[in-house]
């Protein structure tokens, strides 16, 4: 397969992705009272009925309150949504063989610092994404140093360990080599326009965790940072 017909096919993914996002605030499934587990359980059901998603590459992630500031793969006690919440939602749908990886933060109440968090979110993305594309040589530590200093010029702290990583066909996770290599993190220094292992071109998510300078809240988004 071609790199054009790889691309495609991953950007078909994302936007599948987004169009699952779409259909679970449609759906009001994010709403005070219910639990981060309830509101899980619904998007797997959502994600199987309604576009056929039967694997998830990685756990689906629902984080409300204080558990936004916990990264992938940190345990935390399960949380209910209150009325004035900050939560956010992590996917890893597959389409096919296709991997998506998508993620979106909602200000449940009307406090106007989380409502201005959700919007740099997006900000956050665009600017780091723009850098990226300036610079296609630039290695995942120097990128992942540039979101955490983005962060701070907007007047928020960078959250996660790595600003992102590879995605391709299900599964990327068993593919040989170092994963520190396939992260937008400090421990790659390596040019993210590099081959993978089989010589092919790489793609690549875009994380953004950004923390209230308090650090009582955070918001999450990520997608596919796509080079075109």
């Amino acid at each position: 397969m071609s790199a054009a017909e790889r691309l495609a096919r991953l950007r078909d993914a994302d936007r599948r992705g987004l169009s699952l996002l779409d259909r679970i605030e449609a759906a009001g499934l994010i709403a005070p009272g219910r639990s981060e587990r309830e509101v899980e359980e619904d998007i797997r059901i959502l994600a199987r009925d309604e576009f056929g998603v039967e694997r998830h590459w990685h756990d689906r992630l629902v984080r409300a309150g204080a558990n936004t500031l916990a990264i992938a793969g940190e345990e935390m006690p399960e949380r209910i949504i209150a009325a004035d919440d900050m939560v956010f939602v992590d996917l890893g749908p597959v389409f096919a063989a296709w991997e998506a990886d998508v993620g979106r933060s909602y200000a449940i109440g009307g406090d106007p610092a989380k409502r201005v968090l959700c919007a740099d979110l997006d900000t956050q993305f665009d600017i780091v994404r723009d850098h990226f594309l300036a610079h296609p040589d630039i290695t995942g530590a120097a990128l992942y140093d540039f979101a955490c200093a983005s962060a701070a010029r907007a007047g928020w702290r960078y959250g996660g360990k790595i600003a992102g990583h590879i995605v391709g066909e299900y599964n990327h996770r068993d593919w040989p080599g170092d994963r520190n290599l396939a992260r937008i993190g400090p421990m790659n220094p390596t040019p993210l326009s590099g081959p993978d292992h089989l010589g092919r071109d790489r793609y690549w998510i875009l994380e953004i965790h950004l923390v209230e300078p308090g650090g009582t809240f955070a918001g999450f988004y990520e997608r596919l940072m796509d080079p075109a």
